[in-house]
């Protein structure tokens, strides 16, 4: 899986640029693409059947459902926390199941993935949290402080990076989480039920932010059961339900 060539630039202006940086020249292979695909749970729960489905670059793509319906499992396929019962699942060109070892965590480092319980340590500040990743994955610490600005910039916390989670609303938790996600440049973001916890104007902050780092090239898929927030994007939307998979649009 190829990385970004360079970070993210917050002046919209300059989103074609970045569009090319996201998809690092022509590559007609899909983001995602899983074939035959059934999960099934020790207990005995089918979790997802037989479900084939196709992502784009550059595509940004909501899954719905009901809680238990096979949203979350179906993510957790895609950044490898769960291995099908059958079928295989490719992201970027790459066969999850094939990984082995530091082959996993390499992997991952090239998603990101933005949680509904944001997932912040309580005792770092919010610059601390998101540098937290880079320097998990090597890099200097001129890189980390090039890195970090832009990205607050663009989440809206800049003036917030000294700040300890507890003094951050719901909404700027959430959007550390992103922040954190995004710092490393991944082509993939993964976001589990993004605004599960929040109200419907944060909520919708966190979908402009989605959706302008999908502007940049970026492919975006989102689980949520919010069927109004939806309904004011124009985005493909799959549905999931007893495990099934289906177009909604």
């Amino acid at each position: 899986m190829q990385l970004l060539k360079s970070n993210i630039d917050t002046n919209l202006s300059t989103s074609v640029k970045n569009r090319e940086m996201y998809q690092d020249g022509v590559n007609t292979t899909p983001m995602v693409k899983l074939c035959s695909v059934t999960k099934i749970y020790p207990n005995d729960t089918q979790a997802l059947i037989d479900v084939e489905l196709e992502v784009k670059r550059g595509e940004f793509l909501f899954i719905t459902g009901a809680s238990g319906s096979g949203k979350s499992t179906l993510l957790k396929l895609l950044y490898r926390e769960e291995l099908p019962t059958q079928g295989y699942v490719l992201v970027d060109g790459c066969d999850v199941v094939d990984l082995r070892g530091d082959e996993v965590s390499l992997f991952r480092r090239q998603i990101g993935v933005v949680f509904q319980d944001y997932k912040l340590i309580p005792q770092r500040t919010v610059a601390e949290n998101i540098n937290i990743v880079l320097q998990a994955q090597g890099y200097t610490r001129k890189e980390i402080r090039r890195r970090l600005e832009p990205t607050l910039k663009l989440v809206g916390l800049f003036s917030k990076a000294n700040k300890f989670p507890k003094h951050l609303s719901g909404g700027e938790q959430q959007r550390v989480s992103i922040a954190r996600a995004i710092v490393s440049t991944p082509q993939l973001i993964l976001a589990d039920e993004p605004m599960g916890n929040l109200d419907p104007d944060n909520s919708w902050q966190i979908i402009q932010i989605l959706q302008k780092l999908n502007s940049f090239g970026a492919t975006v898929i989102i689980t949520t059961h919010d069927e109004n927030l939806v309904r004011r994007c124009n985005h493909r939307v799959l549905e999931v339900n007893n495990g099934r998979i289906k177009d909604q649009q």
